[in-house]
C-alpha cells in the first residue's frame, strides 16, 4: 500500500498494489482520512479482482466542505492531471464529487453512457443501486414481498429504494444524517422522493412518523439491510443488534472483522460490498472494451454479472463474503507474486484500534 499526500489540497490518493495502473474513485468530505483512503483503495483492488481486471485499487481522499467543493477539485485536477496522462491512475466521481468536477482531466468523457440522464438519474447511479438489488436478490430468491432497511436517501440510496420498489420490495425503514423512520407497512417512497427533492436529508422528519437515531436503521427488523454511510459501521456491538436477514452493503467496506464474525455467528447473509457496489465499475470497464453502448446494454450486462458473481459466492462453505474474496484473491493470485498480493481483505478496524 502507498499513500501519497496531496501537495494542492488536503487529502490522499492510496495506490493498493504497485501496478502500472490503478483505478478508483475521488471522495470529498470534511472529515476524510488517510486511513479511510487505504481502506477504499483495498476494496478497489477486490472489486476489480472478482471483475477479472489486472489494475490494482485506489482512492483519492480530499478533505473539504461541500461549499469548497468546485475550487478543491479543480486543484486536486490540475495536479493529478501528468498521472492521469501517463495512464498510472484513472477516477472518477465518489462520495461529495460529482461526474462534471473530472472534465478538466485528460480523455475524461462527460458524454460517456455512464455519465448519461435517464429520468434525471445518471446511469452510473442507477447501475450501482441496480448491483445492490440484484445480489440480495439472488440471496433471497426474489424480492416480491420481500423488505427492505435503507441507510441513506441521496444519489445511491435512492437509487437503491427504487429499483427494489420496481421488483416488489417495500421500504420498511430509511435514514438519513437527520435520523431514521420506519413503517413495517411500508414507508410511501413517492412521498419520500417529493420531500427529498424539497428539504434533503431532512426529508425524513416530515412524513408525519416518529424520527429516531439514525443508528436505529440496523435493529429495524427486515429481509435486508443495506448499510450506505462510511467505513466501518457494521461493528461488533452493533452486528450483535442487527435484526436483517441479509446484509447487501451499498458503502464501501461497511464491515469490521469482528462484526462480520458476529453476524456470520448469527446466521445473517453477509454479502460483498466490493460485489454488491460493483455496478458501475462493471459499466465504465465495459463500455470502454465496446460491451456497453446504452443505459439498457448496462443494466443487463449489471444485472447479470452482479447476480453470477453473488450466486458463486453464495456457494462458498465460509458464506458469500468469504466466497468473493475467495474469487478475488484466486484471480490476483495468477497475475501477482505472492510478495505483491494484498495482506487480507477489505475490512475495517474496530473502533479505537
Amino acid at each position: 500500500m502507498r499513500i501519497v499526500e496531496l501537495a494542492s489540497v488536503d487529502g490522499y490518493i492510496a495506490f493498493d498494489l504497485d501496478c502500472p495502473t490503478s483505478a478508483g474513485g475521488t471522495r470529498l468530505a470534511p472529515d476524510v482520512t488517510r486511513g479511510e483512503a487505504g481502506l477504499l483503495a483495498r476494496a478497489m483492488t477486490y472489486k476489480l479482482a472478482v471483475l477479472g481486471e489486472r489494475i490494482g485499487g485506489a482512492k483519492a481522499v480530499l478533505r473539504a466542505e461541500a461549499a469548497n467543493r468546485a475550487d478543491t477539485v479543480a486543484r486536486y485536477c490540475h495536479e493529478i492531471t501528468p498521472l492521469v496522462e501517463k495512464g498510472d491512475f484513472i477516477t472518477a466521481s465518489d462520495l461529495g464529487t460529482r461526474t462534471q468536477d473530472f472534465a478538466p482531466l485528460p480523455g475524461y468523457r462527460t458524454d460517456s453512457v455512464m455519465h448519461q440522464e435517464v429520468g434525471g438519474e445518471l446511469v452510473d447511479t442507477i447501475v450501482t443501486g441496480l448491483g445492490v438489488v440484484v445480489a440480495a436478490e439472488a440471496a433471497l430468491g426474489g424480492l416480491a414481498g420481500r423488505t427492505f432497511a435503507v441507510e441513506g436517501f441521496g444519489k445511491v440510496g435512492g437509487a437503491v429504494v427504487r429499483e427494489a420498489v420496481r421488483r416488489g420490495a417495500r421500504i420498511v425503514a430509511l435514514s438519513t444524517l437527520h435520523g431514521c423512520v420506519a413503517d413495517p407497512s411500508g414507508l410511501d417512497v413517492a412521498a419520500l422522493e417529493g420531500l427529498r427533492a424539497e428539504h434533503g436529508d431532512a426529508c425524513v422528519g416530515r412524513l408525519g412518523l416518529p424520527v429516531h437515531p439514525a443508528e436505529a436503521l440496523y435493529e429495524v427488523a427486515a429481509d435486508v439491510l443495506v448499510p450506505g454511510a462510511r467505513t466501518g459501521t457494521l461493528t461488533a456491538e452493533r452486528a450483535a443488534r442487527v435484526r436483517a436477514r441479509v446484509v447487501a452493503p451499498a458503502a464501501n467496506v461497511p464491515y469490521t472483522a469482528a462484526g462480520l464474525r458476529t453476524l456470520r455467528e448469527r446466521g445473517v447473509v453477509t454479502l460483498a460490498d466490493f460485489v454488491c457496489g460493483a455496478g458501475a465499475t462493471i459499466g465504465y470497464l465495459s463500455e470502454r472494451s465496446g460491451l456497453v453502448s446504452d443505459a439498457d446494454s448496462a443494466r443487463a450486462l449489471v444485472e447479470e454479472r452482479v447476480g453470477l458473481l453473488t450466486a458463486t459466492a453464495l456457494e462458498h462453505p465460509g458464506g458469500p463474503f468469504a466466497g468473493s474474496c475467495a474469487v478475488a484473491e484466486g484471480f490476483l493470485a495468477t497475475w501477482r507474486d505472492p510478495g505483491g498480493l494484498p495482506d487480507g481483505p477489505p475490512l475495517a478496524p474496530e473502533p479505537g484500534r
